[in-house]
């Protein structure tokens, strides 16, 4: 890394993916916790020479640099200790670590990526429960025994779903699912050997059911409790788990939802049952266009598929071991679908796709043989490709690192739609209008989605972490975003209360009648501008009793001086429009 990378990125990088630590004789051991921290969640760097003062907010009194002693040794210390036994494995190369100086100072840095799910946990001293940590709002943290046991339970690529449960028999099966599933399969696999044999021969070759291999004893497996089970049966075994969907669009007043399915004792609660009862609902009022593929009528579009593509991801990718709720919500904006568990890939590679990584196979196994669930890797892409063609505001993946839950939100409105462009500019005055387009479009998700993170947008903008903050922190010195710190990491939220100046009204938007012109020819000039646009010295002329140019640009500045109109280059002269 380079110092004006360092510098930048202390200015307007994000807190939570950054650790200072002070120059002292040796490695402090609290580098071993963030190297820890840092690789079981999202990566980030760690800067040894570098002391960061939290209650400073002016950048130059924030940070203090000290050079480290004997630079080099401290490298190779590091190197050694990090191939040694302290940490459970070593996930850097040789360009992740490095020396800079910076302000005269001679720090250390070192990038730690984030560890894939094979590598987690990555912990110190041996010691998996008591030495794993993870990065949150506040900085390092040890990690519970049950994230520890997720993050095992993960590193397995034969996933959560195979695990046989001792006792639960057919019996335990809700039959009408299993029909209803077995008719689905015949429609669309009319040749499959399957088709003939009896229901629990079935279920096993689907991995519903398997063999205790000590005693020869059939058990259903998770996969076919969590997909097939009857309700009573699945609430026992997986008492931690809740599914839920809401509907809230087209509310009337004083309701909370237009429709909900929940636990009430109406239906078996499993997730086959749980798909065929939400996904019309989620595509109901959804235009289908009239399209015939020979004689037969096509039905389905892109957004229809998208919807069940999210379902379906909710579905496969949730931890089913872990407290937490399968949760819908339908708006008159879109979509939020939520699930337990955290994101097994980095969200990067989820947004490329092209990767896939299903927490529980099988179940995924068992709804792309019905037609439901993309091919392996294709299917955020494939939401994203639909969403996209709609000119929709791009799907928000995001994870809360502290609730274990995976939040996917899918917007059914424009990345600027007018009346949101029209809000801001009534709100903001000219000041809006004078935004470059990226500004433009961090206060417009601030607004439509009740605020917004650096996070959020590198993925609407595709800009470095840095290139967002700096946009960020420049509309919060302009007073039309207001931060909200919480510990390493801040949110954002518009200015509902910003007060416009009065040289910040649009010179449109001023009644003449406020104005107080020095003479009849500053009004001239003012309404030509206004009907017209801009104005030049020429025109001054053509349009006044004026005479000489030295004239014009006098009356010209009167208006400057007023804040009314400004002086702009066009080409190889000057043109003067409004302020």
């Amino acid at each position: 890394m380079e110092c004006s990378e360092i510098l930048e990125m202390l200015k307007f990088g994000e807190r939570i993916n950054l650790e200072c630590k002070k120059a002292e004789p040796k490695l402090p051991n609290s580098v071993w916790e963030t190297y820890s921290s840092f690789a079981n969640t999202d990566g980030g760097i760690i800067l040894f020479g570098v002391e960061e003062h939290m209650k400073e907010t002016d950048f130059d009194k924030r940070f203090s640099f000290v050079s480290i002693n004997n630079p080099n040794q401290r490298l190779k210390d590091f190197w050694n200790t990090v191939n040694n036994e302290k940490v459970s494995c070593n996930i850097l190369v040789d360009a992740n670590v490095g020396i800079c100086e910076v302000n005269g100072s001679t720090i250390m840095w070192i990038y730690v990526p984030q560890a894939n799910y094979r590598q987690k946990p990555v912990y110190i001293n041996s010691n998996p429960m008591n030495g794993t940590f993870k990065r949150n709002h506040e900085g390092d943290y040890h990690c519970t025994e049950e994230e520890v046991k997720a993050m095992l339970r993960d590193a397995s690529d034969s996933g959560n779903d195979g695990g046989l449960l001792n006792g639960y028999t057919m019996d335990d099966i809700d039959t009408n699912a299993l029909r209803s599933y077995r008719i689905e399969f015949e429609h669309r696999n009319p040749d499959h050997v399957w088709n003939g044999v009896d229901d629990q021969t079935f279920l096993k070759n689907m991995g519903g059911i398997s063999v205790d291999r000590p005693t020869g004893k059939e058990w259903i497996t998770a996969a076919g409790l969590l997909m097939f089970g009857k309700g009573l049966a699945v609430r026992d075994r997986f008492d931690n788990i809740r599914m839920d969907f809401i509907d809230e669009s087209n509310l009337v007043p004083g309701s909370r939802w237009s429709d909900r399915i929940t636990y009430d004792g109406m239906w078996e609660n499993n997730l086959y049952n749980f798909v065929r009862q939400v996904t019309p609902k989620l595509v109901s009022g959804i235009k289908r266009p009239f399209k015939l593929e020979g004689m037969t009528r096509i039905d389905d579009t892109p957004i229809h598929k998208a919807i069940r593509e999210a379902v379906v991801n909710m579905i496969i990718h949730s931890d089913y071991l872990i407290t937490g709720v399968l949760k819908i919500v339908k708006t008159d904006k879109g979509f939020v679908f939520s699930n337990p568990g955290n994101l097994k890939l980095p969200v990067q590679a989820i947004y490329e796709g092209g990767h896939s990584v299903a927490r529980n196979p099988r179940i995924q196994q068992m709804f792309r043989m019905i037609g439901l669930g993309d091919n392996i890797g294709s299917g955020f892409p494939t939401i994203l490709r639909a969403w996209g063609e709609e000119q929709w505001r791009k799907p928000d993946l995001s994870q809360n690192e502290d609730l274990h839950q995976v939040e996917l939100k899918l917007w059914m409105i424009s990345l600027m739609p007018v009346e949101c462009t029209e809000y801001l500019q009534k709100l903001f005055g000219v000041k809006y209008n004078h935004l470059n387009k990226e500004s433009q479009i961090i206060l417009g998700t601030a607004y439509l989605e009740n605020g917004v993170s650096n996070a959020r947008m590198q993925s609407i903008l595709e800009l470095h972490s840095s290139g967002i903050g700096h946009i960020l922190t420049t509309l919060v010195d302009q007073n039309l975003l207001i931060a909200n710190k919480k510990g390493r990491w801040t949110s954002y939220h518009v200015n509902v209360n910003y007060e416009i100046k009065p040289e910040q009204y649009d010179i449109s938007d001023i009644p003449e009648s406020v104005i107080k012109f020095k003479n009849d020819t500053d009004r001239i000039i003012f309404e030509y501008i206004r009907t017209n646009g801009f104005i030049t010295v020429h025109q001054v002329l053509a349009i006044t009793r004026i005479t000489s140019t030295q004239g014009a640009n006098v009356a010209l500045g009167r208006l400057m001086k007023m804040n009314l109109i400004k002086k702009v280059r066009q080409g190889r002269q000057f043109i003067y429009q409004s302020q």
